[in-house]
């Protein structure tokens, strides 16, 4: 993370109680899979799942790669840790028109995102396209626009107050609107 005094806002990906509650369960599971009296079936389908998820929950946690950096030049979001270079995307300022902190819900809990609004005509981002918008206005509960243009708060931790701080800093009257 920068430093505490910088008006940059920087987020990594890294170790939080969720990725490491994946990561433990993710390991119980492979353990109990390899005991001898265990199915060859479950083998099969669990193994791949679970020790591949953990897995890739270490890498991601461990790669310390740029999750969310708001800076003079606008914001940067991180992709998915596997294809990093493909799915982040950097928004200048001039296409911002404010942030959106919304939740997902996923089965009995809701998952943080902090979503970009943005002015009509902006460059598409990764994965933006007619058939991910056309999914999107089914799944969540902000526009298409937004959820192409957030990220969930997952892997990393999200300070509310230093993001709000940076982006009065480097772009006043940017609204940070808070629906979560």
């Amino acid at each position: 993370m920068a430093d505490t005094l910088s008006p940059v806002y920087q987020a990594r990906y890294g170790w939080d109680r969720r990725t490491a509650g994946v990561v433990v369960l993710s390991a119980v599971f492979t353990a109990v899979l390899l005991l001898p009296d265990m199915p060859l079936i479950a083998r099969v389908l669990g193994l791949p799942l679970f020790g591949a998820g953990g897995l890739f929950m270490v890498y991601t946690a461990l790669s310390r790669k740029v999750a969310l950096r708001v800076d003079e030049t606008g914001v940067f979001l991180g992709g998915n840790p596997a294809r990093y270079g493909a799915t982040s995307a950097h928004v200048p300022w001039g296409d911002i028109t404010g942030f959106v902190l919304w939740r997902q819900a996923a089965g009995g809990t809701s998952l943080p995102y902090v979503g970009i609004t943005r002015r009509e005509g902006a460059p598409a981002l990764p994965g933006d396209g007619p058939k991910a918008r056309a999914v999107l206005r089914r799944l969540v509960p902000v526009p298409a626009d937004v959820a192409v243009a957030s990220r969930a708060v997952t892997g990393w931790r999200l300070d509310k107050d230093r993001l709000v701080a940076a982006v009065a800093h480097f772009a006043p009257g940017i609204p940070v609107r808070d629906h979560s």
